[in-house]
């Protein structure tokens, strides 16, 4: 079995800026790719920023320029560093990594969510 679990998010003023922290663990060969979501009341689910193993990354247009995503496999932890936030980027953030298990092949998991509110 594998867990994700996050850390890092809270109320932020407008301008303001946060790091989320997503650290994966349990009976893990590798993990491939990892990524960031989050979910606005009464919206789906999109994705904010994805990373490979190699480090090679994409993100949200609505967060080019201001939120990065980066990751330390050794760790088996990813990273989102938030800037200029804005009310459009409240929401619950979850953290998701497609990990090769010990016994079970390869699979995708998710961690519980963080909620990340910017109001002043």
């Amino acid at each position: 079995q594998v867990q994700l679990v996050e850390s890092g998010g809270g109320l932020v003023q407008p301008g303001g800026s946060l790091r989320l922290a997503c650290a994966a663990s349990g009976s893990i060969v590798s993990i491939n790719a990892m990524g960031w979501y989050r979910q606005a009341p009464g919206k789906q689910r999109e994705l904010v920023a994805g990373i490979t193993r190699g480090g090679r990354t994409n993100y949200a247009d609505s967060v080019k320029g201001r939120f990065t995503i980066s990751r330390d496999n050794a760790k088996n932890a990813v990273y989102l560093q938030m800037n200029s936030l804005t009310p459009e980027d409240t929401a619950v953030y979850y953290c998701n990594a497609d990990v090769i298990v010990l016994i079970g092949g390869r699979r995708d998991y998710w961690g519980q969510g963080t909620q990340v509110t910017v109001s002043s």
